[in-house]
């Protein structure tokens, strides 16, 4: 047991869940097959009606006619309503053996004797003298004259078999033979607990006696006649193939059962497959009218000779008031004396269907390897795929199931492999949907915090494009920070609550500028954000989107400082206006889930996000708000107004950078304020570079004389400190212009 489950757990964990509870369906599947229930018999048979629909018996031979007790013979006057008496049966049969029958049936039970007997009429008639009762009672039996004719033809007698009748019966009265070959059939046959039988004269008349019960299956359709049944402890052949017997003149009937239930009857040199129960498989041609002939022509003489000599007639009705009609799979409503015909018809011309018993072990062989298919490769294959090769694998089951029956007549099931396999093939399909659903929870409940509830969506449905694990790309950072936010958190000491709200006002913006140029939040540090974009989705501009978001922001926290300017006043309180700074720097990081095992964050390593927070801390420094790194300037170049401001090595980097800032979009790079700004600068760091203190020194004043040199004020007196310093203590030979930052 120990051993199972540790199996289980292996084949769980190599295979997964799902595949295994597909094998259990599979085996599952497989033992329902092989039990049968009448709904799977059910499902399998109406797959056989619509074979029979699409293609019906032709009939190439009519070996068999009609007499039909019809509505237009009833209704003749002269033969009066039915029971007919029995003397006019007699008048039947006789005239069917002038015209040349084979075998005369009868699908029509005499249990009793004729009530038009003359001795009962004798002591039924009243006021009759006594003389013409004697002669009445002198009189042969009506039962007699019939038992006569039959005696002189070859008639087999139709019984009964049901739970409702029985019958006290005379061992001494004729039955039918059979040879065994094989295993015992009794225990497959069907079993009738009682049996019908006509009155012992006719019986011991008749060339044969047969089962004329049809019993329908349990959707009221006829689809098979059990050709042998027991009823009453006695074995019985069906009407028809008792017929057949007869013809043949075969004294007895040979089953040929196998292990697992009766193969086939027959007589020497002819045999007919049968189900395991003995039961033949009709193959139904389209209701024939033209085998039917009226009973009241037969009696009168009409009937032509080629329609009876040489051939199998039955005696029955389709009159609906007799109460013998039946559905069958090719015709809702056949008289049951046809299906007998039908039976004779696909016996003697060779057109008969059955279902081999080799045919439950393809099913199996076809729901396994189909089943086994299934699980190996559903799972890697795309939703149009497995419909292409789903639809695939049913064209071949139903084209294999179709050919046998065309070619071989021949019944093989293909609606339970198909069942099976679309049963695991759904199994695999709900499986994936669960898992992809809680794959959808899980990434929205980590990335809520970080991502625009549209790209969380985006991420939710292509989860393939999120590495949990970590990985290594060209990402984009940000970190951005209040300046002075400790001169302005001292102002709230005694209004913790105000301070609280005050950070949710000037966050909301900000974040929601973030995620709006389809940035992810990676933390909050106080009133400082970290974001990055290019992960967990793929941002082919996410440079561009990551300025974007940095001027977006910086305009919100104007709007923001004039509402909050405006509310001072009208508050009478003290005003401190927010000013942000903020880092931007590309480059290659490692990207996914950091943390202990209890608990994680999906967070970003690398140098380059040191460098965006070595950006974002200079940013007062050099007084622009937005500092960027060489990659990301480059890539944006285009769109913003760039301006270029040192060359500096960051504490812990051996190489220098060049950084730049951002100091508004493309319409203030076009403009002739931005353009003039930056000649300036070009200028003034071309000569400090060149260790040219003078002219770097004269570039700053004229810099400084023109109308927009408040912008640079911060940047020139930067540069004008370093150049003092230079000047009274030169740097290296081999300085390459880099400024060595002291602080992080």
């Amino acid at each position: 047991m120990k051993r199972l489950r540790i199996l289980r757990r292996w084949f769980a964990r190599k295979f997964g869940y799902a595949r295994l509870v597909c094998l259990a369906l599979l085996v599952g599947f497989a033992v329902l097959r092989i039990a049968d229930p009448a709904p799977v018999q059910e499902l399998r048979v109406r797959t056989f009606d619509t074979f029979q629909v699409i293609d019906p018996r032709v009939k190439t031979a009519r070996p068999v006619t009609i007499v039909d007790i019809d509505e237009r013979s009833l209704a003749d006057p002269r033969l009066g309503q039915w029971p007919w008496p029995r003397t006019r049966l007699a008048d039947i049969i006789n005239n069917l053996t002038r015209l040349g029958a084979v075998v005369i049936a009868f699908d029509a039970l005499f249990p009793e004797p004729d009530r038009l007997n003359p001795d009962i009429a004798a002591d039924t008639f009243r006021n009759l003298d006594e003389a013409t009762r004697e002669k009445l009672k002198a009189l042969p039996s009506n039962d007699q004259i019939l038992a006569d004719v039959i005696r002189k033809s070859r008639v087999v007698l139709g019984e009964s078999g049901g739970p409702d009748v029985h019958t006290d019966l005379d061992t001494k009265l004729p039955v039918t033979g059979f040879a065994m070959l094989g295993e015992d059939p009794q225990r497959f046959i069907f079993q009738f607990p009682g049996l019908l039988r006509n009155v012992p004269m006719l019986e011991e008349a008749a060339a044969g006696r047969g089962l004329f019960t049809i019993v329908p299956e349990r959707d009221g359709i006829v689809r098979r006649v059990p050709m042998i049944v027991q009823a009453q402890g006695v074995s019985m052949p069906a009407l028809s193939f008792e017929m057949l017997r007869v013809a043949s003149g075969s004294g007895t009937i040979l089953i040929k059962t196998e292990k697992h239930g009766i193969q086939s009857i027959g007589m020497q040199h002819f045999q007919i497959p049968t189900d395991a129960h003995a039961q033949l498989w009709v193959h139904y041609a389209h209701h024939d009218p033209s085998i039917y002939v009226s009973a009241v022509d037969v009696l009168e003489g009409r009937v032509p000779q080629d329609k009876i000599a040489g051939k199998l007639v039955l005696i029955g009705t389709s009159a609906t008031g007799l109460v013998d009609i039946k559905t069958t799979p090719v015709s809702p409503v056949m008289p049951g004396v046809e299906i007998h015909a039908q039976v004779l018809e696909s016996a003697l011309t060779g057109a008969v269907v059955s279902q081999p018993s080799y045919g439950l072990a393809y099913e199996l062989f076809g729901a396994l390897l189909l089943g086994l298919l299934v699980i190996a490769f559903a799972p890697k294959f795309g939703p149009t795929t497995l419909v292409i090769v789903g639809a695939l694998f049913a064209s071949v089951l139903i084209g294999t199931s179709w050919f046998f029956y065309m070619h071989y007549r021949q019944l093989i099931d293909f609606t339970y492999p198909l069942l099976s396999t679309t049963a695991i093939y759904l199994t695999l399909i709900f499986s994936s949907y669960v898992r992809e659903q809680a794959q959808r929870r899980q990434i929205r409940s980590a990335f809520g915090q970080y991502l625009s509830p549209a790209l969380i969506e985006q991420l939710a449905q292509s989860p393939e494009k999120l590495v949990l694990g970590g990985e290594e790309r060209e990402m984009t950072i940000m970190f951005s920070d209040v300046r002075g936010f400790t001169t302005i958190s001292e102002s709230y000491k005694h209004d913790p609550q105000g301070l609280t709200k005050l950070m949710n006002r000037f966050l909301t913006p900000l974040t929601n500028a973030i995620l709006a140029r389809k940035g992810t939040i990676d933390k909050y540090m106080g009133d400082a954000i970290m974001a990055f974009w290019n992960a967990p989705i793929d941002d082919k501009q996410h440079q561009l989107n990551a300025c974007e978001a940095a001027v977006d922001m910086l305009e919100k926290i104007d709007e923001l400082n004039k509402l909050r300017e405006q509310e001072a006043k009208e508050g009478g309180h003290i005003y401190i206006p927010l000013n942000v700074g903020v880092g931007l720097n590309t480059g290659t990081c490692v990207v996914g889930n950091m943390g202990s095992d209890l608990r994680f964050d999906y967070s970003v390593l690398g140098d380059s996000v040191n460098l965006a927070s070595r950006l974002e801390g200079q940013s007062k420094e050099y007084g622009f708000p937005i500092i960027v790194g060489s990659k990301t300037a480059l890539a944006v170049k285009d769109k913003f107004a760039i301006l270029e401001l040192d060359f500096i090595m960051v504490k812990g980097k051996k190489e220098p950078e060049v950084i730049y800032a951002i100091a508004g979009r493309e319409d203030v790079a076009l403009s002739g304020r931005f353009q003039r700004l930056r000649n300036l600068t070009i200028e003034m760091l071309a000569c400090y570079r060149n260790r040219d203190w003078d002219g770097a020194l004269a570039a700053i004043e004229r810099g400084r004389r023109t109308d927009d040199a408040r912008a640079l004020a911060l940047l020139y007196n930067l540069y004008e400190a370093r150049i003092r310093g230079y000047q009274k203590d030169p740097p290296p030979e081999d300085w390459n212009g880099a400024f060595a930052l002291l602080t992080k």
